[in-house]
């Protein structure tokens, strides 16, 4: 029997793809598998892995023919995973020895659907803790609580697919799979429905993944776009959550949220001139699908800065052209 399948995408991470794999070595056990995942990377990760396939034990090897991102990735994960939990890491990130062990015991002894953990920021030699935004530690919990109050930071919010550990029924009914082909903010829908549809969880204090952040070959780094995929991804969570039996409840937190990112965005300064156009035209589109009376109640809650920005772009022109569909085709 497998106990835990760990889910690792990788693309066009050479530089750091070793220091990942010798951490999962550190953690590996005869009942744990890892499946490596290259999405079709076009440097030295590919012999890297080959490598690693015959050194790490229990290592699935699997290469994609043609860049899928990494929702992909980890659904050909997730498609290949025997174990009785699942958890995944990315392809540049790395783990303290030891931590799936302890992982596994904490799920074990907790019993819950999942488990959300702290973890460890780093940019550059500078180290933050990153916690879990949750006040109750160790405690089993409906994950549903977990999703309000609208105007906080909340669990939904904390959406690393990696800060975590998941049972195998959740995989079984459908719900751990990601949105294919999403190339940015995959992790919103895949958070959003884990706490809709989850039974129990709890957040913890276990620390152990380290996350690298700043990578210049990051999607997260680059302005092109693919960024603008966080579109598709909201208005996702947007339709889901409308069709809950408790959408008049949780809706006006998607909402805000969704306004949030909208705002951040428009402001990073990071996308080239023409993305920047489409960002506007786009999510000028996004505000008038909102529902109008939780897109006002949402931007009345927001700051003065934040509020009159978004309420100048939801007073722009419909563009009919100005469809999540347009990104799709634009990025493929």
């Amino acid at each position: 029997m497998v106990k835990l399948s760990v889910i690792v995408p990788f693309y066009n991470v050479q530089s750091y793809a070793p220091e990942t794999l010798r951490s999962l070595r550190a953690n590996a056990r005869s009942d744990f598998e890892f499946i490596l995942v290259d999405d079709a990377s076009t440097d030295e990760t590919p012999e890297i892995l080959e490598r690693a396939a015959t050194e790490l034990p229990n290592a699935v090897h699997v290469r994609h023919a043609r860049n899928g991102g990494l929702a992909t990735a980890r659904n050909t994960g997730l498609d290949r995973a025997n174990g009785e939990f699942i958890t995944f890491l990315d392809g540049d990130d790395w783990l303290a020895p030891g931590y799936y062990d302890d992982l596994v015991a904490t799920v074990e002894r907790l019993g819950c659907d999942f488990v959300r953990t702290d973890h460890v920021q780093c940019t550059a030699r500078a180290r933050t803790l990153a916690r879990v935004p949750h006040g109750r530690r160790g405690v089993v919990l409906d994950p549903r609580d977990a999703i309000l109050p609208a105007g906080r930071t909340t669990s939904v919010d904390y959406a690393y697919a990696w800060a975590g550990i998941y049972h195998r029924r959740l995989l079984d009914d459908g719900v751990l799979h990601f949105r294919h082909g999403l190339r940015t903010a995959e992790d919103r829908p895949w958070i959003w429905r884990l706490h809709r549809e989850a039974r129990s969880f709890a957040g913890v204090g276990l620390l152990g993944v380290f996350y690298r952040r700043g990578v210049a070959s990051s999607l997260t780094q680059i302005g092109d776009v693919r960024q603008l995929d966080f579109i598709r991804a909201f208005d996702q969570v947007i339709d889901e959550t409308s069709r809950d039996a408790d959408a008049a409840t949780l809706l006006p937190k998607a909402v805000r949220t969704y306004c949030a990112i909208i705002s951040h965005h428009l402001t990073s300064g990071r996308f080239e001139p023409q993305v920047a156009r489409k960002l506007r035209t786009l999510s000028a589109a996004a505000l008038k699908r909102l529902p109008s009376d939780v897109l006002s109640e949402a931007l009345d809650s927001m700051d003065a800065e934040r509020a009159s920005r978004l309420r100048r772009l939801r007073r722009r022109p419909a563009d009919s052209a100005a469809t999540p569909e347009a990104v799709d085709g634009e990025a493929a």
